[in-house]
């Protein structure tokens, strides 16, 4: 049976994640608050962020810099779009 959350990020309830996204006491935050569809948006988001401003998960910095643009995007007023930054088509 699929559990049922209130997702603070799509403010609905939504289906929720299978098992926490990583260890640790973050990861136990989203599982609880964050919904399947939202954790999905955010994976295309971080993507986006580590094409355009082309970062390399093996620095410390850039882990650092996708985990607090994480909480501004699901606890905090959101994670923006880099500067100049186009949809594609």
């Amino acid at each position: 049976m699929v559990k049922q959350l209130f997702c603070i990020k799509l403010n609905e309830e939504a289906e929720s994640m299978k098992a926490p996204p990583f260890p640790g006491e973050l990861g136990n935050k989203i599982y609880n608050h964050v919904s399947q569809k939202a954790w999905n948006m955010w994976i295309a988001h971080q993507t986006m962020l580590i094409n355009e401003y082309r970062l390399n998960l093996a620095d410390p910095q850039s882990r650092a810099f996708l985990t607090q643009e994480l909480n501004k995007y699901f606890f905090g007023e959101g994670s923006e779009k880099p500067q100049g930054f186009t949809e594609p088509e």
